[in-house]
């Protein structure tokens, strides 16, 4: 059992809302489970290990007045408007579950009259159709799952500055990112932000077993929420380097799209990074740092990936598909 508490942001800045969810994960007592709401205005949000310049229209988006912004997460780019009210469950490990927290998504929609499901791991429907994506991460037995929920977002954006590659689209079995999403105001046209929020509230209550509290000002420390911004809002972490790579190799496959870029001079990999919208995030951060130094040939780099295996515990099954992939190319 915990303690529900809620926090409603007032900032529609992504940073500073990033920033905040960072620090409420950092805070998050034994006890407690935390709900935050908070919606940013004219964004792109891609995941920890993904490339900017490959998901989104970076240019056009910022010269829009967007913004572009980078969480701790994995998972794929989604595009943020005040159309769009997001969600954040934290808590420590004893207290957090995924299941629990889908379900207060979906019985709080059900309060509108919408039926939902979840499908597969990440995302939530009604009638086929996505109105809600989510992620996960950890870190020192804390976690927190959030997630989108589209109210009446401007879909013409979507397409306008999100870059989603033919291979995921085809993967799903749809013909573009619109096909298979839907704005709940479509279902529900007297939802508004705040009734959706209200209901999200309740929803929480019941199915955690008690009334909500309002999360207390003095437990936010804004010193702290304010380095955390100044972090998000960094060209190093929204954005990082453009490798000059010299050979890349990409695949999708049923937990993610993995590409491989690679600088080489002389037979040697003097650069190297790893870009992915799965949603195990550690071993995919660290295989860049891995490799940059090794003979640039299949048996040397699947021999280091299989050695990271040891230090960064990960899925075998993406394992193998990562090791197949080097094997493709036999260099």
């Amino acid at each position: 059992m915990c303690i529900p508490f809620y926090i409603l942001s007032d900032q529609t800045n992504p940073y500073k809302n990033i920033a905040l969810e960072e620090y409420l994960l950092r805070d998050v007592r034994e006890d407690e489970c935390i709900l935050y709401l908070w919606q940013n205005r004219h964004t792109v949000v891609i995941g920890v290990n993904q490339n900017p310049w490959k998901e989104a229209h970076v240019k056009e988006l910022e010269g829009d007045g967007g913004f572009l912004a980078r969480r701790m997460s994995g998972g794929g780019a989604v595009f943020h408007d005040l159309g769009n009210l997001n969600f954040t469950f934290l808590a420590h490990e004893d207290n957090y579950d995924i299941g629990r927290q889908l379900d207060v998504i979906i019985r709080a929609v059900a309060k509108f009259g919408i039926h939902a499901e979840r499908s597969g791991r990440n995302d939530i429907l009604t009638d086929g159709k996505k109105f809600s994506g989510n992620a996960f991460y950890n870190s020192c037995g804390r976690r927190y799952h959030h997630g989108t929920l589209l109210l009446d977002v401007d879909m013409s954006n979507l397409s306008r500055y999100l870059n989603v590659s033919h291979t995921k689209l085809q993967s799903k079995g749809v013909d573009s990112v619109r096909s298979r999403v839907i704005n709940l105001k479509e279902l529900a046209p007297d939802m508004t932000i705040g009734s959706l929020q209200g209901a999200l509230v309740e929803a929480f209550g019941e199915i955690y077993g008690g009334t909500p509290q309002l999360l207390p000002e003095d437990r936010l420390n804004r010193d702290k929420i304010a380095g955390y911004e100044e972090k998000y809002a960094s060209w190093e972490w929204r954005l990082g380097r453009r490798l000059p790579f010299t050979v890349e190799y990409s695949n999708r496959f049923e937990w993610g799209e993995l590409t491989l870029q690679f600088c080489v001079e002389s037979g040697v990999i003097k650069d190297a990074i790893a870009y992915s919208d799965g949603m195990d995030t550690d071993y995919i951060k660290a295989i860049g740092n891995t490799l940059r130094g090794s003979v640039f040939s299949s048996s040397e780099i699947k021999a280091k990936l299989r050695d990271l295996a040891l230090l960064e515990p990960v899925d075998k099954a993406m394992l193998n598909d990562i090791i197949s992939l080097v094997d493709e190319h036999n260099f």
